[in-house]
């Protein structure tokens, strides 16, 4: 990092770095890196070029910035200000994909503060990806939770017997646990992650007894078993939303934003007045030193005008000076659909205004 010079080189080590990345690459940007670029190659006597894609390092000037998470890559599009002279690329466009491993140098004419934390924050955490099992005795969701928010990793659905048919119903009870366990062993596999459940009634608890039974190392890894009215993918939302993930998942960015979230819209409810949203509102109210924490929905920072882009990072920069905090919230999630709902910014303040 050298912020003299307005850049920072990263690498990337999991999805969850390609996410920081997406919410720090803005348009205008310098992106620099090693891609792969088809030139033509001319053909012997009247035979025409031909492609041929050769590895280069290039850097371009940022029009926009996709996050593909099913294939684990970012995409940053531009045009090509830097490049080797004799493949004559310079001013056209061309398109980085950002993968994990691979190093990426990006240039801004000012860093905010808060995109420092964010670098600052995912260079020295290293957390763990989380596993949410929402069930009851109808049906199953287990979602990966990561700082973007969650990935719905399979869906599983009973079909049990009525409650008249006690012998069949336990029967069907054991084989639906089944699945779910098969399929919750083959994602942990893969992820290595610490497991919660999660759901109304007491399937929940049967499930971990049965998961103790036959398989207990799985069953090892459960650090929370918790309450919700819902279960499927709604009962995952549920989990984020309330904060109870919150004591066992601190690091995991997205139960932050979803409680800060929460929290706009228990104030807004009461009637307080220590609250404020909308681009205009919450301006007038970082001119009165009063946001002590501003919520941004990213997709504000990405898509839009340029001159709503400036404007808003202005005001964010204001609030950093005036010592409060700002954070950016996904809209991957529930939370931050919730903020765009409210003009895609928000406050909450240090004293009522108004």
């Amino acid at each position: 990092m050298d912020l003299k010079k307005g850049f920072v080189k990263v690498k990337p080590e999991s999805l969850d770095d390609l996410w920081h990345l997406f919410n720090l690459i803005s348009s205008g940007d310098g992106v620099y890196a090693r891609t792969t670029r088809e030139v033509k190659i001319e053909g012997e006597g009247m035979r025409p070029a031909k492609g041929e894609r050769i590895p280069v390092s290039i850097g371009i000037v940022v029009d926009d910035v996709s996050f593909d998470k099913s294939i684990n890559r970012l995409r940053v599009k531009g045009v090509v200000v830097e490049a080797p002279k004799d493949i004559g690329i310079k001013g056209t466009h061309h398109t980085i994909n950002v993968i994990v491993g691979n190093p990426v140098t990006i240039t801004k004419t000012k860093w905010l503060e808060h995109q420092i934390s964010i670098l600052r924050t995912a260079s020295e955490q290293k957390v763990a990806p989380m596993l949410i099992v929402a069930l009851d005795d109808e049906n199953c969701c287990i979602a990966l939770l990561q700082h973007y928010g969650f990935d719905v990793k399979m869906e599983v659905k009973s079909k049990l017997p009525g409650k008249l048919e006690a012998e069949k119903r336990a029967e069907g009870m054991l084989g639906y646990f089944k699945s779910i366990t098969e399929g919750l062993d083959s994602v942990w596999k893969r992820t290595d992650g610490n497991i919660v459940i999660v759901g109304p009634g007491f399937v929940k608890e049967k499930f971990v007894g049965y998961l103790k039974e036959k398989m207990p190392a799985l069953a090892e890894k459960i650090i929370a078993v918790k309450s919700v009215s819902s279960a499927g993918v709604a009962g995952v939302h549920e989990a984020l939303r309330c904060g109870i993930l919150a004591n066992v998942a601190k690091q995991i960015r997205a139960v932050e934003e979803a409680g800060k979230v929460e929290e706009v819209f228990a104030r807004i409810s009461r009637g307080s007045r220590d609250v404020t949203y909308g681009v205009d509102d919450v301006e007038k109210a970082v001119t009165f030193g009063a946001v002590e924490l501003l919520l941004v929905g990213d997709r504000l920072l990405r898509g839009g005008p340029d001159e709503r882009r400036i404007k808003l990072e202005e005001v964010m920069r204001k609030v950093e000076k005036m010592r409060g905090r700002v954070m950016i919230v996904s809209t991957e999630h529930e939370a931050g659909e919730k903020i765009l709902s409210l003009g895609g910014v928000a406050a909450l303040l240090r004293f009522p205004i108004g």
